[in-house]
């Protein structure tokens, strides 16, 4: 039986929270969003989707178009592929999420130095013709942050450049310092998306919760046959869906990550940060949905589960299997193999560099842990944008599967190898590897 003492603290927790809670209502001036989807190209599909969904759902709830920022490639409602031109989905048979949606920032104009100059609303920072929309975020403000692409250990891809943690983490900080918040609560979907949050200080008053660990991939869901790509992504599709069947000012983001825990099959949430952020409830943040919002709705289970690496390759087995002519089967096939043949080549040319670098005396940094502190994120970045410009461009999308090689070079800088030392392993394997002839 529990003892008096511990029932005591867990009431005066209790209090405490809820005092919290109190106190911020009070104190909540806007409410600001920023909704960035890093990714481009129809097999990328529900990356896309996830954000035009979630801009429905903070549109509908009243907060005003001037108070949200919304970054999307956008090449995929008039794509060729898409059947239904102007059309966009996040789950099956689901409503069309992209009339209305803005674009204040698309194509080239989605970069990470342009996100973190409008989310520290810095409009002489965004580089771009036309309107640069910024948040102007005031110390008494929330702000809700949701990055949805693909990832890697310690960063978060846009179309043709990386937000690095290191990079995130920084202005997070800066911006805490600024009093450009009263709270910020930030959602991310990607791969290794625990990485890009695992160092986000707990006395900032920034809660984040990111589809897995610093160590796992993440998953899409969703394969609808007749668009032949996948709709959406695990976590996206379960936080949205929660969200629109709920009266958002009696649920906390605490009980967004625990119904994440208990409704996600393939990915492990994780949650970071400030947890008494996560105690507010998520009107403080989204406002809350209109009565008639939820009706007709009914939370959805995510199904066709596939990592966001392995996509590519389901999505062109399941069009070589479909296609009836015989000269588009051989085409598909061939860039079925085509690509098989550049996932090897990569995980072997990565091969030769760890073992390049255990050749130098560090035999176990393939088990190394993968958590990196700011300094080694820092050293990171450094290799990880070299292996990029001198090996495999993973924005290009025959080398995309690179991502998944990054964590060999996580475990290297994890594991104390001098970067110095991992740059010339690079340089070497691809003067010398038969991959690169």
């Amino acid at each position: 039986m529990m003892s008096l003492v511990i029932q005591a603290w867990i009431r005066q927790q209790f209090k405490q929270r809820k005092s919290f809670a109190i106190g911020m209502s009070e104190a909540v001036g806007k409410q600001w969003a920023i909704l960035v989807a890093g990714a481009k190209d129809w097999d990328n599909y529900g990356l896309q989707a996830n954000i035009c969904h979630a801009y429905q759902i903070v549109h509908r709830n009243g907060i005003p178009d001037e108070q949200t920022v919304v970054m999307m490639y956008d090449d995929i409602a008039d794509n060729e592929q898409n059947p239904y031109k102007g059309n966009i989905i996040n789950q099956p048979n689901g409503p069309n999420v992209y009339p209305g949606v803005l674009k204040d920032y698309t194509g080239d104009d989605v970069t990470p130095e342009n996100f973190l100059a409008a989310l520290r609303g810095d409009e002489s920072a965004v580089i771009k013709t036309g309107p640069k929309k910024v948040i102007k975020s005031g110390e008494n403000d929330t702000i809700f942050v949701f990055l949805s692409d693909h990832g890697a250990p310690g960063l978060f891809c846009f179309p043709s450049s990386s937000l690095y943690a290191i990079d995130f983490i920084e202005e997070l900080q800066t911006m805490a310092k600024n009093k450009q918040f009263a709270k910020m609560v930030i959602f991310m979907e990607c791969c290794y998306s625990g990485s890009m949050l695992e160092n986000l200080p707990e006395n900032i008053s920034i809660y984040g919760v990111t589809a897995c660990p610093p160590d796992t991939v993440a998953y899409f869901c969703f394969f609808d046959g007749e668009r032949q790509t996948f709709l959406a992504a695990e976590m996206s599709a379960v936080w949205m869906s929660y969200t629109e069947v709920s009266v958002l000012d009696k649920i906390t983001f605490q009980d967004e990550f625990i119904n994440l825990q208990g409704q996600m099959k393939k990915s492990v949430p994780c949650e970071y940060g400030d947890k008494d952020v996560s105690m507010l409830t998520v009107s403080k943040f989204l406002k809350n949905s209109p009565a008639s919002a939820g009706e007709t709705k009914k939370g959805l289970s995510p199904t066709d589960l596939v990592s966001f690496y392995e996509a590519p390759f389901r999505i062109l087995e399941y069009q070589i299997q479909r296609e009836a002519d015989p000269v588009k089967k051989d085409a598909l096939k061939k860039k079925y193999d085509d690509l098989q043949k550049t996932k090897s080549n990569i995980e072997s040319a990565v091969e030769e560099m760890r073992k390049y670098c255990s050749a130098g005396g560090v035999e176990h940094a393939t088990t190394a842990t993968t958590s990196l502190n700011l300094n080694q994120l820092q050293h990171f970045k450094t290799v990880a944008e070299f292996f990029r410009t001198t090996c495999f461009n993973w924005h290009e999308s025959q080398f995309q599967y690179a991502l998944s090689q990054l964590n060999v070079f996580n475990k290297l800088c994890a594991a104390g190898v001098d970067t110095k030392g991992i740059l010339e392993a690079i340089k070497q394997v691809r003067r010398t590897s038969s991959v690169f002839e």
